[in-house]
């Protein structure tokens, strides 16, 4: 408001000098400095009445959902790559929450005095405190992050615990396995790390897939949807290198039911034409029979009647 004043008496400085004033600058310096010094006695002696300042508790609030807001900037900005936002940011994100419902609910102490929400929230176009708000808000379900935490958001819930904890054994097995080796391993030829690090990869796999059956259920957080962004993109990089780095690749667990299915399906043809032809055959020895007879009878109606 400071700067508003000022601005405002250097305007009425300029129009009361007239256009030519800029082309003259000795001329008409002296009068821009009286119109600093005048700016600072109206600053002075109180603004009008119809310029509200905000109440001391609004101010407060303000001042701490500006400071919430930055650290939880730059804690998403800095968490971006590998993605950890829901690990490291939850907390930032729910004490921000917090302040935004104490500034929807405050209101001044004094019966004169302006609702906060109102103040704050709804006294200008942009409503800058509620664009940043739900901002956070898009980029926080976006991302997923209640299937990452507790009912309550306090923390991690204990399978997403459990994965991150696989998550960083099958990255220092990757790394273990790789020290010392590098200089006399091809850029294909990582069979050490495929054979001490398969076990460990495979339970993060195998956890990974059940984490998302009971995801598509309602689990721990009772929200039915994709997994948080923190473990997908776990997921994804252990896999990239897993597949295409390392060229490792997992044994199929289903092979003996598929080779089974495979072998039932090859010999149905077989089954089927061989059992047509023996229906076939038998079909024209139930044809044939009936005309043996025939034949021996008339053989013997034709011997009775020469007899």
């Amino acid at each position: 408001l400071r700067c508003v004043c000022r601005v405002l008496v250097l305007v009425l400085a300029l129009a009361l000098l007239g256009p030519t004033a800029a082309a003259e600058e000795p001329r008409w310096a002296p009068a821009l400095e009286a119109a600093e010094g005048l700016a600072e006695e109206l600053w002075g002696a109180g603004l009008p009445g119809d310029l509200p300042e905000l109440e001391p508790e609004c101010r407060s609030l303000l001042a701490a959902f500006a400071e919430g807001s930055a650290a939880l900037t730059g804690c998403l900005g800095r968490r971006a790559r590998p993605v950890r936002l829901c690990q490291g940011c939850h907390g930032h994100y729910r004490r921000l929450l917090a302040l935004y419902g104490s500034i929807a609910r405050a209101v001044g102490n004094s019966s004169e005095s302006h609702n906060c929400a109102k103040s704050i929230l709804t006294s200008d176009r942009l409503q800058i405190v509620v664009t940043l708000s739900e901002f956070f808000n898009e980029t926080w379900e976006a991302a997923n992050c209640a299937n990452c935490l507790k009912n309550n958001s306090e923390g991690l819930s204990n399978s997403t615990e459990e994965f991150l904890d696989l998550f960083n054994k099958s990255l220092t097995c990757f790394e273990h396995n790789l020290q010392g080796q590098t200089a006399y391993l091809s850029p294909s030829n990582y069979t050490e790390v495929c054979k001490n690090c398969n076990e460990t990869y495979t339970k993060l796999s195998d956890l990974y897939n059940n984490l998302q059956r009971m995801n598509r259920q309602g689990g721990e957080s009772g929200h039915s949807a994709h997994l948080c962004i923190d473990v997908e993109d776990a997921m994804n990089i252990t896999r990239k290198l897993w597949s295409r780095t390392f060229n490792c690749s997992l044994p199929c667990s289903d092979t003996v039911p598929v080779i089974a299915v495979s072998s039932f399906i090859l010999f149905l043809p077989i089954v089927f034409y061989l059992s047509s032809f023996l229906h076939s055959k038998q079909k024209k020895r139930i044809l044939i029979l009936p005309k043996r007879i025939q034949s021996n009878a008339s053989l013997v109606n034709i011997q009775e009647k020469y007899s």
